[in-house]
């Protein structure tokens, strides 16, 4: 029996990640000419070009990119079978965890997550990033190593996913507002003057479906890009925000919200990350204190108790 040579595996990791035959070169400190020689070899083990030329660059095939998650995911649990076994020593630990979160998640919980992480673990750094899309690759090419958001159909299939919390949205506006004089209606949210946040497509979003289904528009006379700009227009105006109510508890501190009229379906809001980082203990410490901080945190609803398993499981939430 033939095997296939292994070697392989790491070289098309590498390769899928940088995009590139020098930068992969660079990184495993080979000669571009070697690179390029492995490069035919890959193609002529799965009978696909797997990078093809654009431009002036590369850019990988369907049967590349299909394989990148699997190919990744394959090397680092080689690389921790070989790798001795030792307890995680938090007292010791010294590592940067990136964690691209959705709006609001570091002023609502951020703070408890520092301090939680630094009372076990007092060299390790968290670095949070902005999520400006839904795009997975971060989380495949390891610059990001925990995420959170609601799971689609355009998150990884590949990616491990586990429900942190429920959330809702609700109407914010400024103490004294005219709005809050009387029971919120529908009919009279939708006459109040509006801030929305463009990302949500307010046109097509689901608190205009629900006022579309009882014969109402709201009208909106400002777009901003996220909750904190509404928020902050909201602040100072007779504008409305309706925002997400967990994410933007550490936003609206001495602001006034209201429950919505109406009926939305609540959103799940999951913790997401690679498979590769299933077993690392480090990563396993992490997930777990996210996960406790989200349930301390109180808020509308209780965190979801469930365990991880395939992004599909989420879909259509």
């Amino acid at each position: 029996m033939n095997l296939p040579d292994l070697n392989l595996l790491v070289t098309l990791d590498v390769l899928l990640a940088e995009g590139s035959v020098a930068g992969a070169a660079r990184r495993l400190r080979l000669s571009p000419s070697a690179m390029s020689r492995a490069l035919a070899r890959l193609r002529a083990a799965t009978g696909d070009p797997l990078l093809v030329r654009a431009g002036r660059g590369l850019v990988p095939t369907p049967r590349a990119l299909e394989l990148r998650g699997q190919v990744g995911a394959i090397v680092e649990q080689a690389r921790a079978a070989l790798r001795p076994a030792t307890a995680l020593d938090l007292g010791r630990l010294d590592r940067v965890f990136t964690l691209r979160t959705s709006e609001g998640f570091v002023e609502t919980f951020g703070a408890a997550l520092i301090a939680r992480a630094a009372a076990a673990a007092p060299w390790v750094r968290l670095r949070f990033t902005a999520k400006p899309e839904r795009d997975s690759t971060p989380l495949r090419d390891g610059t990001v190593d925990l995420e959170t958001g609601v799971a689609g159909p355009d998150t990884g299939p590949e990616l491990r996913v586990q429900a942190l919390f429920r959330d809702r949205f609700v109407g914010v506006v400024r103490p004294g507002h005219p709005i809050l004089a009387q029971a919120v209606t529908p009919r009279t949210y939708a006459a109040a003057s509006h801030v929305a946040v463009t990302r949500a497509r307010p046109d097509k979003g689901p608190v205009d479906r629900a006022l579309s289904a009882l014969g109402l528009e709201r009208r909106v006379v400002a777009l901003v890009a996220g909750y904190a700009g509404a928020l902050a227009v909201a602040r100072d105006s007779d504008l409305v925000a309706t925002v997400s109510a967990r994410h933007t508890v550490g936003l609206r501190a001495g602001m006034a919200a209201f429950d919505l009229p109406f009926d939305i379906p609540p959103v799940t809001v999951s913790l997401l990350w690679h498979p590769r980082l299933d077993a690392d203990p480090a990563h396993r410490w992490l997930r777990g204190i996210v996960r406790e901080i989200c349930g301390d945190a109180g808020g509308d609803d209780d965190p979801l108790a469930e365990s991880a398993r395939s992004v599909h499981s989420y879909q259509g939430q």
